[in-house]
């Protein structure tokens, strides 16, 4: 793809919220598979509340022309699964 995705085909470094976001958020999902809960628990809650922010920040670019949508959206949906399914899982018991 040869064309910008901003105005004036300047680009800013508000168009990698998106793809970060994606990525924190594949990372912190990664956690969901149940072999690997324990093993992942910190990069799950990390990556999950690092994911929500970039992801959150990628939405407010995308909505004034600069980045993705559809991967800061969809960053911030794996995000928040990440952070959440730990938290609801370990309130849900009595561990904590």
């Amino acid at each position: 793809m040869s064309g910008s995705t901003a105005r004036d085909g300047v680009e800013s470094p508000a168009v990698l919220f998106g793809p970060t976001s994606l990525g924190l958020g594949l990372a912190a999902s990664a956690g969901l598979c149940p072999w690997l809960f324990f093993g992942l628990l910190p990069v799950m809650l990390i990556c999950g509340a690092l994911a929500f922010a970039f992801g959150l920040s990628g939405i407010y670019s995308a909505q004034r022309g600069v980045g993705r949508m559809w991967m800061a959206t969809t960053g911030t949906v794996l995000g928040v699964t990440g952070f959440a399914w730990p938290v609801v899982l370990f309130a849900g018991s009595r561990y904590y």
